[in-house]
């Protein structure tokens, strides 16, 4: 399934994908995968964990080296993990080409004689290759064309559904997320503030941030471009958070104890969470 994890820049989203891969220490919490705490991983399980859990970056201008070929690109993960024979190699890269719509006669080129799309298309590939069971997917449309979004994001479904992924999808941009997400976690200053179901959250979103995001949405027919039933205030310091709930400082429903308190989960239904006491009754 694919989990969409949104949120305005500068709220952790993209640290919560780094820790997940490994890249980050945490400095609290654990993260399970298959059951085990990947914080305890030796370092031969932490080596066999990097083949199941994979990144497609943002930037594909930036995430592929402009010195080696794609076949070269696709090549080095099979041979760090030592992935077969040069002709099981071969045929594993000629496999994931023809899954994502790369030609075969462009393997012997370069990145940079790409397109935008075309480059993503070899990020993709260079994540699937080692067969992961995760992909941590960080705005990966979010530098390309809009024409070229539609394709990509329909590419990413369709090689859920073939490869039986799971995908943590991390974005900014609502009409990408209600297109592409089986579940939405709407994250505020590092914390998820509500959690559900694509038609929860779309439908029957509670929370006053996740109120706030879809109130940006700008709407067509209307004197302004959006609502303008937006949010004030600026992004407190994650050095100087508040004692209770984090946004109760840019809250307009901001109740006395939300400055003192923090709110614990409110269950909707089973599979809806909000973190908010307007629904702690």
């Amino acid at each position: 399934q694919i989990l969409s994890l949104v949120g305005e820049s500068g709220c952790g989203k993209t640290t919560l994908g780094k820790s997940v891969l490994k890249l980050l220490n945490l400095n609290s919490g654990h993260i399970f995968f298959n059951g085990e705490d990947i914080e305890k991983f030796n370092k031969k399980q932490l080596f066999e964990y990097r083949k199941k859990v994979q990144i497609i970056f943002q930037n594909p201008y930036a995430s592929l080296n402009p010195k080696m070929t794609v076949y070269d690109i696709l090549k080095e993960p099979l041979d760090v993990h030592k992935s077969g024979t040069k002709k099981q190699i071969n045929e594993k890269i000629y496999e994931i080409c023809k899954l994502t719509g790369i030609d075969i006669k462009s393997l012997s080129r370069y990145s940079n004689e790409f397109s935008g799309g075309q480059r993503q298309r070899i990020a993709i590939a260079r994540a699937l290759v080692l067969d992961p069971q995760l992909i941590i997917a960080d705005e990966p449309v979010s530098a390309l064309d809009v024409s070229i979004q539609a394709q990509i994001i329909n590419l990413l479904i369709d090689l859920k559904n073939k490869l039986d992924l799971t995908i943590l999808f991390i974005s900014h941009d609502l009409s990408v997320v209600k297109y592409i997400s089986n579940y939405v976690a709407i994250m505020y200053l590092g914390e998820i503030v509500e959690f559900g179901k694509k038609d929860d959250i779309f439908n029957n979103y509670k929370h006053p941030y996740t109120k706030a995001l879809m109130d940006s949405i700008p709407k067509l027919g209307t004197k302004y471009s959006c609502n303008q039933n937006i949010i004030s205030g600026e992004l407190p310091s994650l050095k100087n958070l508040p004692d209770g709930c984090r946004f109760c400082s840019r809250c307009p429903y901001s109740l006395p104890k939300c400055r003192n308190y923090n709110p614990s989960n409110v269950f909707i239904s089973n599979s809806h969470y909000v973190n908010c006491f307007l629904y702690d009754t």
